[in-house]
This record gives C-alpha cells, structure tokens and sequence, in this order.
C-alpha cells in the first residue's frame, strides 16, 4: 500500500508560533515550527520529509499544492492517465 502525507500551515497564536502539520491518513501526526528561512514549499517538504522519517517510510516522494496545503505521495503507486 502506498502512502500519503498532507500537511496544512497554521498561524501563530499568542502561545504558538507559525507551524506547518504532517499528517497521514492513519493518524500519525507531526508538527514543525516554521523557518522563515525557507519559502513555503520547502516548509511544507520538511514537515512531510520528517514524518516520513518518524515513520521509518523510505522512497522517492513527489508534492503537489492543495487548497489546504500541499500532499506529498510516492510516484510508484498505481498509475492513471486522462486523456482529452
């Protein structure tokens, strides 16, 4: 089974700074302090890269911008095409 990873930004509060959320399906789950050093992809990379690495979930990995983030997926899961 392939897996997935979504990750969300989520501004600072009083008590919180900004932050970005990894999450997967199955619930695990992994939030990061976000580095202005970093443009918004990267950030949103590095979270998904380091719960991966929690997660022990090796391979190659490919991310895409949503509404509410971005999700990164593994590119040798099934395979569709759409054609015009």
């Amino acid at each position: 089974m392939r897996q997935a990873i979504e990750t969300k930004y989520l501004g600072a509060t009083n008590y919180r700074p900004s932050r970005i959320v990894a999450r997967t399906e199955g619930g695990h789950r992994l939030i990061v302090s976000y580095d202005h050093a970093h443009n918004p992809p990267q950030m949103h990379q590095v979270a998904a890269e380091a719960l991966a690495n929690k997660l022990e979930w090796t391979g190659q990995w490919v991310g895409a911008g949503t509404r509410e983030g971005y999700v990164f997926v593994q590119p040798d899961g099934d395979v569709f095409e759409v054609t015009p």
